[in-house]
């Protein structure tokens, strides 16, 4: 009886660990969600096979311990050592904000095909060729600025 308790117990806190396991380092659906849902499944199971009140006991107890660890987990500060604390407060600007307008000029700096960089003044943007493709290092002239699209042709 002593050997069956030791491994009903032993099923249950691994079923109990991957659980807390899948919801703090891994989560979505993983192997080891998975194998916590079979490991509780199966020691339940072998939990109501040894005796109706042993699987009651064994059911209300290890939905305590999994409360218990899912709560010590969110409190603990071992959580803060893996978690993110960066704030990202960076705005990208538009290219009318950078000062680019109709009629400078630049060079391409990568193909444009009809997306690729360019340099107008001494800004790198992204920019967008008007019709075709524009080689890299093709002078050319910005026609429009639509919020953070550059317009531009091949200077003629």
């Amino acid at each position: 009886m002593i050997s069956q308790l030791i491994i009903l117990v032993l099923l249950m806190i691994a079923a109990i660990l991957l659980g807390l396991a899948e919801i703090f380092f891994f989560p979505g659906i993983t192997l080891a969600g998975l194998s916590g849902i079979l490991f509780a499944g199966g020691g339940l199971y072998y939990a109501y096979n040894l005796s109706t009140a042993i699987g009651n006991w064994t059911l209300l107890l290890s939905i305590a311990a999994f409360v218990a660890g899912f709560i010590w987990f969110m409190r603990s500060r071992s959580l803060n050592k893996i978690a993110l604390h960066t704030d990202v407060d960076f705005r990208l600007q538009s290219s009318k904000e950078l000062g680019i307008k109709a009629g400078d000029e630049g060079i391409s700096m990568s193909r444009l095909a009809p997306i690729g960089k360019a340099n107008i003044g001494d800004i790198t943007v992204e920019a967008k060729s008007e019709t075709g493709f524009i080689d890299e290092n093709t002078p050319i002239v910005v026609v429009r600025v639509e919020g953070y699209n550059v317009i531009v042709r091949k200077k003629s």
